[in-house]
């Protein structure tokens, strides 16, 4: 549905309202309604607002700002800036900001293992000839993890799906010395078209091809059930299927052959797709989030990771 002009105030007010809290000023606006509008749709574009109440922080904010608010605003990590990303240098940025959040004993420190937000090709394993080479991955992979876990991770999380990456990551933690570091892995990790706002705020989308040769078939629920076991037979803490809310069915299925702990991952479309809608006033946003959270806890799951985690601990105290 096309706006007709003046439409967009209404839109601007319910947005302004839902990202108040950010540190973030809309231009001023030129006169004339239709390029106020334009205006306004162009300051949105620029600050990817496809995830309304989250941005980027850099490492000021961690002693500045109430810790669960921090942890959750930073989506799964602090990155720097980098015109051409590679993995040695931009992974490198990353343990001083890991000590700064583990410095604060209240919370849970669970780092993001994978290189699609480090590498300018946005895949998560080493490319050649436009080939991702799982085993040449593994070693890097593994390397990420004792790096993060120097800087003072409780869990870490690889989310690539390289085969044998868990077993990789516990080797490599175990000889090191981080025998307590936990991992929780992302086992059953569909190739979805629900990461896009996610992919989109951190530029990580795949530059050629996609990420269907190594991330699962939507259609396969038989081949989760294989890579949690075999995650588990690797040394994994914690399972995780992702998404959640088309997967209900996944999470049931894993909930039925594993004893582990299971997670489930409310991602950044799920989660996009409420805010827009209860900002154009379509739904009940809080009473949609609960709903799809329960349905996740009804099919299974013991842990749940979502961008709504804050305003829903929140409302439920």
């Amino acid at each position: 549905m096309r706006l007709a002009v003046g439409d967009w105030k209404p839109m601007r007010d319910k947005v302004l309202a839902i990202v108040a809290e950010l540190d973030a000023t809309p231009p001023p606006l030129p006169e004339g309604e239709l390029s106020e509008g334009k205006a306004f749709l162009a300051w949105l574009a620029d600050n990817h607002f496809t995830l309304l109440g989250y941005r980027r922080h850099d490492l000021t904010v961690v002693n500045g700002q109430d810790a669960l608010k921090v942890v959750a605003g930073s989506s799964l990590g602090i990155l720097r800036e980098k015109e051409e990303k590679d993995v040695a240098s931009s992974f490198a940025a990353l343990p001083p900001e890991i000590r700064a959040y583990a410095r604060r004993p209240e919370l849970l420190v669970i780092t993001d293992v994978a290189m699609d937000p480090y590498s300018s090709d946005g895949h998560d394993g080493i490319v050649e000839d436009g080939i991702v080479l799982n085993d040449e991955t593994l070693e890097v992979l593994a390397g990420m993890a004792v790096s993060q876990a120097e800087a003072g991770a409780d869990l870490v999380a690889p989310s690539d799906m390289m085969d044998g990456r868990v077993g990789a990551i516990r080797s490599a933690l175990d000889e090191s010395g981080f025998t307590e570091v936990g991992i929780l892995a992302y086992s059953a990790k569909y190739a979805s078209a629900f990461y896009g706002p996610f992919r989109e705020a951190l530029d990580s989308a795949p530059r050629h091809g996609d990420k269907k040769t190594y991330q699962m078939d939507p259609a396969n629920v038989r081949e989760a059930i294989r890579e949690v076991l075999l995650d588990e037979e690797e040394g994994a803490d914690i399972v995780m299927v992702k998404p959640g809310l088309a997967y209900l069915d996944v999470i049931r299925a894993v909930r039925e052959v594993t004893e582990l702990p299971l997670a489930a991952y409310n991602v950044s479309g799920e989660y996009a797709m409420v805010k827009a809608a209860a900002a154009n006033g379509w739904i009940d946003g809080d009473a949609v989030m609960a709903e799809i959270l329960l349905g996740f806890k009804r099919a299974g799951a013991d842990v749940i990771l979502s961008y709504a985690a804050v305003e829903v601990a929140e409302r439920i105290g």
